[in-house]
């Protein structure tokens, strides 16, 4: 967890209707000029929603659940369908039937990349407590091409099952 998230983790001084690791990603996003609430690294996000602070949305597809994975109690709504990874157009009211409109929205993907294009097409919806989780599910490519084995949801040891 990165030095901002873990001071904002352990930070007595946010008010209570407020989060600190919501509000130090908040912070950070502001600064890069990023169009949604900002990222959250894969520890964190277990935590929030854990703790019932956070809903965790799984926008990878169908398949892409079944076949790899996917975080116990998450919630679906697919940013893409099919092999060709087709944008889902009901993707923001989905999102908003599945999820709601006022919880912080936790999206994660395979990498982190459409799940933050995701949580930018939320944002301009006026869904403005959208989350990316950094990292994604399976992480980054490594050297050799092969994800799983520098970062992400697994490699991190948080849980999940597979059919």
């Amino acid at each position: 967890m990165s030095a901002v998230f873990a001071e904002a983790a352990t930070s007595s001084t946010s008010p209570a209707a407020s989060n600190p690791v919501l509000d130090a990603a908040r912070q950070q996003a502001q600064s890069a000029g990023l169009p949604h609430a900002g990222g959250v690294p894969p520890q964190a996000a277990w935590e929030l929603f854990q703790s019932g602070a956070a809903v965790l949305v799984d926008v990878r597809t169908a398949e892409e659940r079944k076949f790899v994975g996917q975080v116990p109690g998450s919630v679906h709504v697919a940013w893409a369908t099919g092999t060709s990874l087709t944008r889902n157009p009901r993707f923001v009211r989905e999102l908003e039937a599945k999820a709601g409109k006022e919880a912080p929205l936790l999206l994660l993907c395979r990498s982190g990349r459409r799940s933050a294009l995701a949580a930018e097409a939320a944002a301009k919806a006026g869904l403005g407590n959208v989350f990316n989780v950094l990292e994604g599910f399976e992480g980054g490519l490594d050297a050799t091409g092969q994800r799983g084995h520098t970062d992400g949801w697994r490699f991190r040891g948080l849980p999940w099952v597979q059919d």
